[in-house]
């Protein structure tokens, strides 16, 4: 298309480099000024037609930087306005690496939502892997540099089976069909397959969900606000884009599910807990993906919306107790609603929404997802099951966490108690507006429902109705009932320990991989050398030292006598000569002359 276009991974790139050379009386202006400057560009393009925008001929490729469509916008829009209200969390941050490593992720997932071709998803997607891993790692703790390397490891991997796909995809129909569309039957082919793993190892979907639970809870406070915005749920939109009602996915999406709330029942550690229903939640946008309907897609992309709003309101309320007291671990907490009520409160609203409450986010976006299940006899199964996972959501994150850590009994230590209280006011601030949001969109459904990519199900959609409302109050009084009981009874309890995951495999596996590099293939090394030493070098050096021997004796003894003799003609020549050209061209004259002479007379 003709008409300007504004990529808005690139303000948020050129603001990344500008953010050191702003002078610090204009640096939180400008921190809030670029991501407004961005969800702006995005809001603009809801009033253009659909299109390819950014077209850029390579070689013999097409690369579209610029797919703009219902589907992306909907992503598009959730994940620019996360970028304002992240950022505003962690203005008063000093350092400028934190925050411009977190510009240049969400430019990442903003230009893999926008690409229109494998190739420019795949170097979105790469970018996305290596800003990321910076917000652990600028936690600057060794459990952080650990699990930074780790993730770093495992998208690297995720990267490379998404490249091979690609590269056996344009092998399989010509180098210039790389246009990212709906994969079909295709997607069962060696390419198609490739191409998944890559993207739901980003979705963290079991057994490749590990990195998650392992990498969050070690970012900085507000990093992890950040990660639990932005790679899962550009994954599901890449789900939505190629791999529409594909079945398997409804299998995987069913396990992540329930998968997800089981550890994160068991969980103590309140960030680690989220994280894990981040892989619960994100199991029913993967599940609404393979069902594949309207509905479903809806569904997907609403839960992905909403998701992101109360999954960032958890983290940072995680974030904020994290950020005062120095503890996240429920057994070390308690009684913290005196002295954080703001915290509580904004807090408790994600946790209402995330367990699918009345009136909050949640509510209005799960069950389109598990509508459409029940839509299909032959997808029953999945809808009970999704629905029996949304108990333990609200045990968790509705219960549990608002219980043991700011009610309960008091296990702080002196200093966390002393340490404790509301956060700075923009991260209050931050948090406000995303607990208000989550209270709008569960209010108001058109604001949610208008963005959605199939508008006709969208506008016939409609959540509250009795059936619904009756079935969720019943599930989330009967949880509240066991929760307060089993509290009463003393069966449940935060403990101290650590909880063994897939991710066990990959640690000792690391282990093993360190321990025969350093013994066995060592030791392997080191005969070889030594046999090389011995039996090779020794013998090269040898003939080296016989070879210079002869240079130096036969060779350099020639060639020295050579030039000697060259030395001594010249002297003597040298000697012969006056000094004067007159005179040694008259003697060269005369010399030549009585050699004329002398030939004429004996001849």
């Amino acid at each position: 298309m003709s008409e300007l276009w504004i990529h808005p991974s690139l303000l948020l790139i050129g603001g990344a480099l500008l953010l050191p050379l702003i002078p610090k009386a204009f640096k939180k202006p400008f921190l809030l000024a670029v991501p407004l400057l961005t969800f702006a560009v995005v809001l603009q393009m809801l009033g253009t037609p659909s299109g390819d925008h950014g077209v850029v001929q390579f070689l013999n490729w097409q690369l579209v930087f610029g797919r703009v469509d219902a589907l992306s916008l909907v992503f598009a829009v959730i994940m620019s306005g996360m970028c304002c209200i992240g950022t505003l969390y962690g203005m008063h941050v000093e350092e400028d690496a934190q925050h411009s490593a977190a510009w240049v992720y969400v430019s990442g997932s903003l230009g893999a939502i926008f690409a229109g071709d494998l190739l420019t998803l795949f170097l979105f997607w790469e970018l996305m892997a290596f800003s990321s891993v910076f917000l652990i790692w600028f936690r600057r703790r060794p459990e952080s540099t650990a699990a930074g390397f780790r993730y770093l490891l495992v998208h690297v991997a995720g990267g490379l089976s998404l490249l091979a796909g690609i590269m056996l995809w344009m092998h399989e129909r010509g180098i210039a069909h790389i246009r990212f569309e709906a994969l079909g039957e295709a997607a069962y082919t060696p390419a198609g397959l490739l191409i998944l793993v890559g993207i739901i190892l980003n979705a963290a979907v079991p057994p490749l969900h590990a990195w998650l639970p392992d990498a969050y809870p070690n970012g900085t406070f507000n990093g992890s606000v950040f990660l639990s915005a932005f790679t899962t749920k550009t994954a599901v939109y890449a789900l939505c884009r190629g791999f529409a009602g594909m079945e398997l996915l409804v299998w995987l999406g069913v396990i992540m599910s329930l998968y997800g709330v089981v550890y994160a029942i068991i969980e103590n550690d309140i960030r680690r807990l989220f994280a894990y229903h981040i892989v619960s939640q994100v199991g029913y946008m993967v599940a609404g993906v393979g069902i594949g309907t309207a509905l479903a897609i809806n569904g997907a992309c609403a839960h992905a919306f909403a998701h992101i709003l109360y999954k960032g309101l958890l983290f940072m309320g995680g974030g904020a107790v994290l950020h005062m007291t120095g503890e996240t671990r429920m057994s070390q907490l308690g009684g913290l609603y005196k002295k954080m009520p703001w915290t509580f409160l904004l807090t408790l609203i994600g946790g209402l929404s995330i367990s699918a409450f009345p009136l909050f986010s949640g509510f209005v976006s799960k069950s389109m997802i598990v509508s459409a299940g029940f839509a299909n006899p032959h997808l029953y199964w999945a809808a009970f099951l999704l629905t029996l996972a949304s108990i333990g959501t609200f045990y968790c994150n509705g219960l549990k966490v608002p219980y043991f850590v700011w009610f309960g009994k008091d296990k702080c230590s002196a200093e966390v108690r002393d340490r404790a209280g509301d956060p700075p006011w923009n991260m209050l601030v931050a948090m406000g507006l995303a607990a208000f949001f989550c209270i709008f969109l569960g209010c108001y459904t058109p604001a949610l429902y208008n963005l959605l990519p199939h508008q006709a199900e969208a506008q016939a959609y409609h959540p509250y109705h009795a059936g619904h409302i009756s079935e969720s109050l019943q599930i989330l009084l009967f949880t509240a009932t066991a929760f307060f009981v089993m509290v009463k009874l003393r069966k449940i309890e935060p403990h101290a320990g650590t909880n063994v995951d897939l991710d066990w495999f990959y640690r000792v596996g690391g282990r093993g991989v360190l321990w025969l590099a350093r013994k066995p293939v060592q030791a392997v090394d080191t005969l070889v050398g030594e046999i090389y030493r011995i039996g090779g070098l020794g013998p090269l050096m040898k003939s080296a030292q016989q070879v210079g021997e002869f240079d130096n004796h036969i060779i350099d003894g020639a060639v020295d006598g050579i030039a000697g003799t060259v030395r001594r003609i010249g002297g003597w020549l040298r000697g012969a000569q006056r000094g004067a050209m007159q005179e040694n061209l008259a003697l060269a004259f005369a010399v030549v002359a009585a050699a004329v002479v002398a030939f004429l007379f004996i001849f």
